[in-house]
């Protein structure tokens, strides 16, 4: 697989509470000029970024996001404000206690409630992989496929770990065949990134691909 397919599956991210628009203009340009997947940026950005890119990207954002502890009524309110604002994607993160609560129809809900609430843009469900037993990875597996949802995700990148090459082949092997696979967080090279694609990624969560390409030149 070449690096332009491999950078076609990439939402190009800077997702760091210090983002300035100097730094998130310049993920903008990288990824339209690599041709990535979309650009993954904070909520606050999305009206300001999709009209500097003009149709050329799509913009994703993130919300609930790191922790998924918000409400579902707010949760609910960000996919529609950041949608409102031009957002193509939304990357939810799901509330981890109610799931190790086992409250699994009330994830089950949320996610439905947010993915209604996206009006059908792509919603991609973070269930935060490094904090959950393999029986929750799976169960996460079922519950984004009958709410419905366009993708589950590995991780945020804002714990403890992010994506491995075992709980991406977990991931397909669980997920309905109509949900794609996002992997994100550590993920470092050309390399992994093209065998979490043989394992059944559909998407990568990344800024370094695109880097190793400006380093290259």
């Amino acid at each position: 697989m070449d690096k332009k397919e491999i950078l076609s599956k990439v939402d190009h991210t800077l997702l760091a509470q210090t983002a300035t628009w100097e730094e998130i203009k310049q993920i903008l340009d990288d990824g339209m000029k690599y041709e990535t997947a979309s650009a993954c940026i904070p909520a606050a950005y999305v009206k300001q970024a999709a009209e500097y890119v003009q149709g050329k990207l799509p913009i994703c954002t993130v919300i609930g996001f790191p922790n998924g502890y918000a409400t579902t009524a707010a949760k609910v309110f960000m996919a529609k404000d950041a949608v409102a604002n031009g957002a193509a994607e939304v990357d939810m993160v799901i509330n981890i206690g109610w799931l190790k609560d086992g409250r699994y129809d009330e994830v089950e809900e949320e996610i439905r409630q947010v993915h209604a609430a996206c009006g059908g843009k792509l919603l991609k469900v973070i269930i935060e992989t490094c904090l959950l037993t393999d029986e929750e990875k799976i169960k996460c597996c079922e519950l984004v496929t009958k709410a419905g949802a366009e993708y589950i995700k590995t991780s945020t990148g804002f714990s403890k770990a992010g994506a491995t090459f075992e709980d991406v082949k977990l991931m397909r092997q669980h997920v309905g065949p109509q949900v794609k696979v996002k992997a994100a967080g550590g993920i470092a090279s050309f390399a992994d990134a093209e065998k979490f694609i043989e394992l059944g990624a559909d998407r990568l969560g990344t800024s370094r691909l695109v880097k190793l390409m400006k380093t290259e030149g």
